[in-house]
């Protein structure tokens, strides 16, 4: 990138931040050593459900190295970790919150657990002694299935959560269900199962925490999402520690998806020890802790029924979740299921009437939380593949069943609380048509059975809700915090900018994104701009990246505090050029008085600002830098089509992607190439999940029997097509920008695009069902069960 390059918003200007990544350069936590720095091992539980009868830390305190070793018992006044969503019951209750202690008390609830916290000069030093600590455990029973743990006679897990029921929450009009059901022409049943889903982020979890006695402050280094919202559960809810003293620092991020949005016990407990021992504590995740560890995703069971007329119109939908929460509540777990899922069973459909029930149930696992789509994947696995097998049982094609249906009008209300403010669905689909040569699909479906393979081309027509926020909606629904981001710009006297947003960037782009919004707005080179995140230390406020939010709602607070710039560089101007402020005219980095060839650059006004000569100071304050807050007044809705075409042999079960195509609404779009990035690494991870990856624990023991890249297959290369992919515009009504967002997209659309296919591929030797993932195995033994069965 040249020096007088300008980032136009729309061009793909190559990404800022790959100049460091590429070279070695770039800084994440394990990279962080500080002085004086000891090392932290956990010792975890290797028991999904015990009591703990008693432990014996005598032998680890004396091994070589070991500097301190804590248990539940030595952190008396810290409390659990909080829940940040409050989910009330169909009876009006509140959902059950047992405590979630930081190291175990009393009892051990998932394998994996904390028992213990080792602080030693080394880290082999840390684990050494760990391995000493002797804990007697008295083993009990374990459930790991969310619709056993409801079973009577079940293993109880928590006693604040009698039947291991955390809540039961409905969302739609019953009544109205019931009655369309009643004079349904067709209704269609389907069973499924969302498996579960490990996140396996590149970069494990790590944190470093220090403590000073000088000033009785606290810092520390942790893979965090959003650090604010970290330092603020921390400090209020747990710790009990004032926030100012508390510097929370999320350095380059290698990768999240979901899993590094929460507050954890290890770099809780972290903090807490530091000032014990006086000392900076360094700790990271191996990958064996994170596949226990981290919160895991999805774990669904579900039940749907479609009710159509004779036409195949849609009249009405019921839904009965039952979703696992693991063995503790997590930061968000218990919106998931509820507020980020039922609320999008409408799809892109009119559905007139829906109904959607959820139970949430404690289990003996590892928690589970949001993971890439975080309850819309959910959504749109169970709404596509109904809406394929209506299609099919009422012999109407895939594409023309989503036509009949398509919502046209906007604003839109759905039945389950959401208000579309726009899109546009026939020309999503009409584009992935396209893209994937829908018309060819008989020839080449013709030409793999003489080669004795079976084709298949699957549909999903998927919308999610982005943006995450408004504050106000969210709060009504339980949000215990606010969702509204932070953007501030300062403008230095030579006229370079520095940005300080509260939108974390861990693979996004943002500080290519957010540097061509800002060298657009105000007409500057864009290596001029820096983007400054992920430091509590720096950044004003911030509630971090998730939900695809951080150009709709961190975007717009920077266009904001442009918006104030502007508007100050106006007064300066006015001043400088003996003009009226309302007769100054700014673009392409120049403020000039309208009607006339006298201007000021851009960074001549900056300079005035803060060299202010013969400056109105009784009028204007020296400076040029600003704030602002947004909180939005709706959700934004990325939406689009994926179609995914497959071979699979009938022999093997093997299933081939043979094309996968994905035509998608993000609004206005700023960087082109990022998005497409974006998208390719949505779809790699929703692929992964319907074709190869899934979480298994032993039924009876507890234990997480994939618990290595061994046992838990990731997606590698040779597993994806050649994607091709296209966007259509609508854009965003109610920010700025226009943009919808788009990074988890891709996640959402193809679990139920790719097991449509299999299906129909499958169909035509009777294979009815089949739940993710699509694995040789599992196809092999659908095909040779419906050879049986015939």
């Amino acid at each position: 990138m040249g020096a007088n390059e300008t980032g136009i918003i729309g061009q793909s200007v190559r990404r800022k931040e790959d100049a460091r990544f590429l070279t070695g350069a770039g800084q994440y936590t394990d990279d962080v050593t500080l002085p004086n720095q000891t090392h932290a091992y956990f010792l975890r539980s290797p028991h999904a459900h015990a009591k703990i009868r008693s432990i014996d830390t005598s032998k680890a305190r004396t091994a070589p190295g070991v500097v301190a070793v804590y248990t539940g018992a030595d952190l008396e006044g810290v409390n659990g970790l909080p829940c940040g969503w409050l989910i009330t019951s169909v009876d009006g209750t509140a959902m059950k919150e047992p405590p979630h202690p930081v190291l175990a008390k009393g009892k051990v609830r998932y394998v994996g657990d904390h028992v213990a916290l080792v602080v030693a000069e080394t880290r082999s030093q840390a684990k050494d002694a760990a391995e000493l600590i002797d804990v007697d455990y008295d083993v009990l029973p374990a459930v790991v299935n969310p619709v056993d743990a409801l079973k009577p006679g079940a293993p109880q897990i928590h006693d604040e959560a009698p039947g291991n029921k955390c809540y039961t929450w409905s969302l739609g009009d019953k009544a109205a269900v019931d009655a369309a059901f009643a004079k349904a022409a067709h209704v269609t049943k389907l069973d499924l199962v969302n498996n579960r889903l490990i996140p396996n982020a590149i970069e494990p979890r790590a944190a470093v925490a220090s403590y000073s006695r000088a000033d009785e402050a606290y810092t520390l280094y942790v893979t965090s999402q959003n650090p604010h919202v970290e330092r603020l559960l921390m400090t209020a809810f747990v710790l009990g520690l004032p926030e100012h003293k508390v510097r929370v620092i999320a350095p380059d991020v290698g990768g999240g998806f979901g899993s590094k949005i929460y507050l954890y016990a290890e770099e809780t407990a972290m903090v807490w020890a530091s000032k014990r021992v006086n000392r900076p504590i360094k700790w990271a995740a191996e990958r064996s802790e994170s596949f226990v560890s981290d919160a895991h995703g999805r774990d669904h069971v579900t039940h749907a029924e479609l009710a159509l007329d004779t036409d195949g119109k849609f009249l009405a939908m019921r839904v009965r979740t039952t979703a696992a929460m693991g063995a503790y509540l997590s930061t968000f777990a218990s919106c998931i299921p509820t507020i980020l899922y039922g609320t999008l069973l409408a799809g892109q459909y009119t559905t007139p009437a829906i109904h959607c029930e959820v139970t949430a149930v404690f289990t003996n696992t590892a928690p589970v939380d949001a993971y890439r789509g975080a309850g819309r994947p959910e959504a749109t696995y169970v709404v596509e593949r109904i809406v394929r097998e209506a299609g099919v049982e009422m012999g109407i094609a895939q594409d023309e069943i989503r036509r009949r249906n398509f919502i046209r009008s906007f604003p839109y209300q759905t039945p389950v609380a959401l208000s579309y403010d726009i899109g546009d669905y026939d020309q999503t689909l009409a584009g992935a048509n396209e893209l994937a040569d829908v018309k060819g699909f008989p020839a080449r479906k013709a030409e793999a059975a003489k080669r004795g393979k079976l084709r298949g081309l699957g549909y999903a027509s998927y919308i999610e809700a982005c943006g995450l926020a408004p504050s106000n909606v969210a709060g009504a629904l339980g949000a215990r915090a606010g969702l509204f981001e932070a953007g501030q710009v300062r403008v230095h006297p030579t006229g370079s900018v520095t940005v300080f947003t509260g939108s974390h960037s861990h693979g996004q782009g943002h500080e290519t994104t957010f540097a061509q919004i800002v060298a657009s707005k105000l007409g500057i080179p864009i290596d001029n701009v820096d983007i400054v995140h992920g430091d509590t230390g720096r950044v004003l406020f911030g509630m971090g990246t998730y939900g695809s939010r951080s150009l709709a709602v961190g975007g717009t607070a920077i266009v904001k505090a442009l918006g104030k710039v502007v508007a100050k560089g106006k007064k300066i101007a006015a001043h400088l050029l003996e003009a009226a402020e309302t007769d100054i005219e700014f673009e392409d980095g120049k403020f000039t008085v309208a009607g006339t060839d006298r201007s000021k650059t851009f960074g001549e006004i900056a300079l005035t600002a803060y060299v202010p000569h013969n400056y109105p100071l009784d009028k204007l304050e020296p400076g040029l830098d600003e704030t602002a807050f947004y909180d939005p007044t709706n959700f934004t809705y990325p939406a689009g089509t994926h179609i995914c075409e497959v071979e699979i042999d009938p022999d093997t079960g093997v299933v081939r992607i043979a094309s996968f195509s994905a035509c998608d609404d993000f609004g206005n779009i700023i960087n082109p190439m990022i998005v497409e990035g974006q998208v390719h690494g949505g779809l790699a991870q929703g692929i992964g999940q319907a074709l190869l990856e899934s979480c298994v624990y032993d039924a009876d023991s507890g234990q997480l029997l994939t618990g290595s890249y061994m046992d838990y297959a990731m997606p590698r290369a040779d597993d994806m097509p050649s994607f091709k992919v296209s966007t259509r515009v609508t854009p965003c009504t109610h920010n700025p920008l226009g943009a919808k967002g788009c990074g988890e997209a891709g996640a959402i659309g193809s679990p139920a695009a790719l097991m449509n296919a299999v299906l129909d591929a499958l169909a035509p030797l009777g294979v009815k069902h089949l739940d993710m993932p699509a694995s040789p195995q599992r196809v092999w033994h659908a095909i040779q069960s419906a050879k049986a069965g015939a």
